[in-house]
């Protein structure tokens, strides 16, 4: 008898083995959890295009001489910001009066946030100037500065320049 058990044990578990059906009693399952997090930061970047009023300025300008150039601020989703401009190199320089110089030679201009120019950009804080406020979409926004000579009298030919700092704050 002992044989014939121990045939039958062994075949059970032989086909417990093929087919893979026999479970242990002891057999559990656990589960649990874990956390997965990011976190996105706030960011901006910017570039500029250069704002030429020409070559071919007159050496006694009796009408303004308009121009304009773009800022591109790509800004993170929902990320307000702001964007400030210097008033220039040129000596003696202000928001409303900065200066395009040539050696000694100057000729006075001003940057304006609008098409109209009557919004000096400047730091929005010194001098009555503005700056431009926007919310970041996560794509690039294109900001134009408005640029203006003013009637004047040029105080010599040449080939005239400034260099403009732009900040974006968020």
């Amino acid at each position: 008898m002992k044989t014939i058990a121990r045939n039958r044990l062994e075949k059970s578990l032989l086909a417990c083995a093929l087919v893979g059906a026999c479970v242990p009693a002891w057999a559990a399952t656990a589960t649990g959890t874990f956390t997965v997090s990011g976190t996105v930061i706030t960011t901006c970047s910017f570039t500029t295009t250069n704002l030429t009023f020409g070559t071919g300025i007159p050496a006694n300008i009796l009408a303004n001489i308009d121009a304009q150039n773009t800022i591109t601020a790509t800004c993170a989703n929902g990320t307000p910001y702001t964007v400030d401009l210097g008033v220039g190199n040129g000596s003696g320089a202000t928001f409303a009066a900065r200066k395009l110089t040539a050696g000694v030679n100057v000729l006075t201009y001003s940057l304006y946030t609008n098409s109209l120019r009557d919004s000096v950009w400047g730091d929005g804080v010194t001098g009555g100037s503005n700056h431009i406020s926007n919310t970041g979409s996560g794509g690039a926004q294109v900001i134009t500065v408005f640029g203006r000579i003013p009637p004047q009298t040029a105080t010599g030919v040449g080939a005239y320049t400034d260099t403009i700092a732009v900040t974006l704050n968020f």
